[in-house]
């Protein structure tokens, strides 16, 4: 069975026993109960207006903080002699996919 969650502002096609980046969670959150907006088991599939009733996906949390890759940002004025460089690591949480019910 496959879900369709929204998790800080995103959705995300999960099934049980996945893991995944979202974004950053705030400190001291051990566990998630999320609302699906749309079920998939087999050929049924179920849309919710706006979730699907009597279906929650539980969640627990693996990593509480994981920095993402290194962005690199580059501002360059052609002929003016000015460049500057700077970076940027994103932070989220890396959740585990327990349950769909």
């Amino acid at each position: 069975m496959k879900a369709v969650v929204k998790v800080g502002g995103k959705q995300y096609l999960v099934a049980e026993k996945e893991r995944l980046l979202v974004d950053l969670l705030p400190e001291g959150t051990k566990s998630l109960t999320l609302d699906a907006l749309l079920t998939i088991d087999g050929d049924k599939t179920a849309v919710g207006k706006p979730t699907v009733k009597d279906v929650k996906v539980s969640a627990k949390v693996v990593e509480p903080e994981v920095k993402g890759d290194k962005l690199r940002i580059i501002r360059y004025k052609s002929k003016k002699r000015v460049h500057k460089e700077t970076g940027h690591r994103q932070k989220y949480s890396e959740i585990e996919i327990s349950s769909i019910k």
